[in-house]
């Protein structure tokens, strides 16, 4: 399936059903006394994370989301029945903004959790409503309120413990292969890997964590160059960023530099995030002692000799990155609940 990690769609949610004029044909009641029921509310348009969707692809084309209408209210004093909300299902980790305004409406980072986005109209009251003891035959009542309407932007930041970087062809996919159970598409060339892959690490314990193998990143990727921001967005998620670095390359330690500044350059918290540096493909050859005191002298994390093919060092890799995510986990602060929507009998509420 193809990888679509945006999509704008216009959400139009229902609008309140109309109040009834009605009047009931009791003896002793003046003209039969007005009985017209209120008229329904209209539906609310919700998103609903679920984690069974892994792309937006099906909202590229389907770019209409309606709710239902309320009904319209009935005689002796019927309520109409209320719209039908309309739920919209999108991946875990969708963010979700007004594309006119650009205002952040919610981020669906939890399977199960439920974000409104337009709600229904009131529906309108009635003729009984408007009884008084002057004006005992109302012979009017209100329309229902129209429901929100609006364009929103829905974009896909990967849910992953751990991020694999580094520049096209340094052997990501292959150790994400062999760390998890995912299995990526692997080649001897560059941009072999064109969308994030997610793999579960299993550790001893029943532990484990989420790993993705992010695209490669190429200089001015801040920028949007090559696959620039389309891959930059999923590294927010990750608590820990692993470097993953062809020590056989003629500048290793630019090329690490040029990594940092890149996610520097992006900002949006990536650069106060743990790093881990791997040297890979050591089953080529390994990297001298002095160029691994050069990397250590960068500060830019524990460094570590891995292969993804014969499997060296992969065993302490997963050790030291479940460590770290532990940790990480307990101090982590969850994101603010503010915007979380959840149902009541009368609708949903914040």
């Amino acid at each position: 399936m193809r990888f679509v990690d945006q999509a704008e769609i216009h959400v139009s949610a229902g609008h309140g059903g109309r109040g009834a004029v009605a009047f009931r044909r009791e003896k002793y009641v003046p003209k039969g006394g007005p009985s017209g029921g209120d008229g329904g509310r209209g539906g609310d348009v919700a998103l609903l994370a679920d984690r069974r969707l892994q792309t937006l692809m099906d909202y590229r084309y389907r770019r209409e989301m309606r709710a239902q209408n309320g009904q319209p209210g009935g005689p002796n004093d019927r309520t109409g029945a209320d719209g039908e909300a309309r739920i919209i299902r999108v991946p875990v980790g969708t963010v979700v903004r007004d594309s006119d305004t650009g205002v952040l409406l919610g981020d669906l980072h939890t399977d199960g959790r439920i974000l409104v986005v337009a709600r229904g109209g009131a529906g309108g009251r009635g003729n009984a409503r408007f009884a008084t003891s002057r004006n005992r035959a109302p012979r009017h009542s209100q329309p229902g309120l129209p429901g929100e309407e609006r364009t929103i932007g829905l974009e896909l930041k990967v849910v992953a413990d751990v991020g694999l970087v580094g520049k096209p062809n340094a052997g990501k996919s292959t150790l994400l292969s062999r760390l998890s159970d995912s299995k990526p598409k692997i080649a001897d060339y560059p941009f072999t890997t064109l969308k994030p892959n997610l793999g579960i690490v299993a550790v001893e314990g029943w532990r484990s964590f989420v790993l993705a193998d992010i695209p490669g990143l190429i200089e001015d990727a801040h920028r949007g160059k090559g696959l620039g921001l389309d891959f930059l967005r999923h590294v927010e998620r990750c608590r820990v960023i692993v470097l993953v670095i062809d020590p056989h390359v003629e500048d290793v330690i630019g090329e690490i530099r040029a990594l940092a500044e890149e996610l520097s350059a992006y900002g949006h918290g990536l650069p106060d995030k743990e790093t881990v540096v791997v040297l890979n493909k050591v089953d080529l050859g390994e990297p001298s002692e002095e160029l691994v005191q050069l990397v250590r002298g960068l500060g830019m994390g524990p460094v570590l000799l891995t292969s993804g093919v014969s499997g060296s060092g992969l065993k302490q890799l997963k050790s030291m990155l479940m460590e770290r995510v532990e940790e990480m986990r307990d101090a982590d602060v969850s994101l603010s609940d503010s915007l979380r929507m959840e149902k009541e009998e009368d609708g949903w509420r914040p």
